[in-house]
């Protein structure tokens, strides 16, 4: 079992924390393949799994957030703590936030399982997926409700257009080990 790193903004720490993310897309890089299509089957028929830089079944992820270190313990912005000065006469300082990419092991609160790893095109998301990824919505009530809502998070992240791509991608199944 191995331990990686993962980042996610806030929304998304926010929806793990409630329960509703048990998925992530990533971006499968230009490094991990030329030929990304086929040298993913072919290690699949090898190996019975494709590679993923991000782990297997059973490795597990600690999230990376935006946080602040105060004192002996750390304050994260996804818990929507602004750090906005006290009401009255004492007025503390606003924070100085480190960015998720800087947030060192021991500042980690969230700890995800890997349940299940596999390879698809982005645009090959299943409304069921794209709630697992916790953009919510009712698919009885709005056909394509889901996938919608997260064509617009992904483009949120991802910038304008990115979608339109439907790059190869990482699907991450989790669980929450620790909250």
């Amino acid at each position: 079992m191995k331990e990686r790193p993962m980042l996610m903004s806030a929304p998304m720490v926010r929806a793990i924390l409630s329960g509703t993310k048990t998925q992530t897309r990533r971006v499968v890089k230009d490094n991990e393949g030329p030929n990304l299509a086929s040298e993913i089957q072919e290690h699949r028929e090898l190996l019975g799994k494709p590679y993923c830089r991000y782990g297997d079944a059973g490795d597990r992820l600690w999230v990376r957030e935006t946080f602040y270190h105060h004192g002996t313990c750390a304050c994260y912005r996804a818990d929507g703590w602004t750090g906005a000065p006290d009401v009255g006469y004492q007025v503390t300082p606003a924070p100085k936030w480190t960015p998720s990419i800087h947030m060192p092991r021991w500042a980690s609160r969230i700890l995800l399982e890997i349940v299940s790893v596999r390879v698809e095109r982005l645009q090959d998301i299943s409304e069921a997926d794209a709630i697992a990824e916790g953009v919510g919505g009712d698919v009885t009530v709005t056909p394509c409700f889901a996938v919608e809502r997260y064509r617009a998070l992904w483009e949120s992240i991802n910038g304008p257009s990115s979608w339109d791509t439907n790059p190869w991608v990482w699907v991450v199944e989790f669980k929450v080990i620790k909250p």
